[in-house]
């Protein structure tokens, strides 16, 4: 078994948190009048009643998915495409590090939905991200985006919306209730490529999501609605 495969088996072996979502940021943003949960790299969250998701890309996706008869639903945000582990061979391991990967952050964002009485046939999704914002020969974002169009397809999902590829970072602002995605593409020389890089470099170390937030509120007027 090679180091990577040995740290994943490690993690699945972690005692489960207390809640997926007990350390997610939630806090109420005056400009858009509701409170918004804050996710980071290897986060996933279904928002409450009114709540809104919000997160900031480079070449990672977030996926916001909802079903669209009961208006609920959420976002994840993973870091790269696939984990050999499935979610349901790792659901005990920390929030943060196998969802850093697209498979189990699609599989583990959809049973939440699926848990509050959302089908699957009633789920429409938006996607976003995947900028190739890092000068190095691998094209992160682009193999983010393979995965997720062929994860959709494949799993007959309806896509109704998506902002992926070019060379920004991106700041995306999700309404689960009305499915509107609010995006603004970033200048590339802007913290999260710094970050990204850093969160790329470690990431058998990264720290729990929540414990690095890459912004702290969001703009009056947003370039892109989808």
């Amino acid at each position: 078994m090679d180091r990577a495969n040995e740290r994943a088996a490690r993690a699945c072996s972690r005692p489960a948190a207390a809640g997926p979502f007990d350390h997610i940021s939630r806090r109420f943003d005056a400009r858009v009048n509701a409170t918004v949960a804050t996710l980071h790299p290897g986060d996933y969250y279904v928002a409450a009643d009114g709540e809104l998701v919000g997160t900031v890309l480079g070449s990672c996706i977030s996926a916001c998915i909802r079903d669209a008869r009961l208006r609920i639903g959420g976002m994840n945000h993973f870091m790269l495409p696939m984990s050999q582990f499935s979610s349901s061979e790792c659901w005990s391991s920390s929030a943060w590090v196998e969802t850093r990967f697209g498979n189990v952050a699609m599989e583990r964002l959809i049973n939440e939905i699926m848990k509050r009485g959302g089908r699957r046939g009633d789920l429409e999704v938006k996607l976003v991200g995947g900028g190739k914002v890092l000068d190095t020969l691998t094209d992160v974002g682009a193999r983010n985006i393979q995965f997720v169009r062929e994860y959709v397809r494949t799993e007959g999902f309806h896509v109704v919306g998506e902002d992926l590829g070019d060379v920004y970072p991106r700041k995306v602002l999700y309404d689960p209730s009305s499915g509107a995605a609010r995006v603004k593409r970033l200048p590339r020389s802007t913290q999260v490529v710094a970050e990204e890089t850093r969160y790329l470099r470690d990431i058998d170390r990264a720290p729990l999501g929540g414990e690095i937030e890459l912004f702290q509120s969001y703009p009056a007027a947003h370039r892109k609605e989808s």
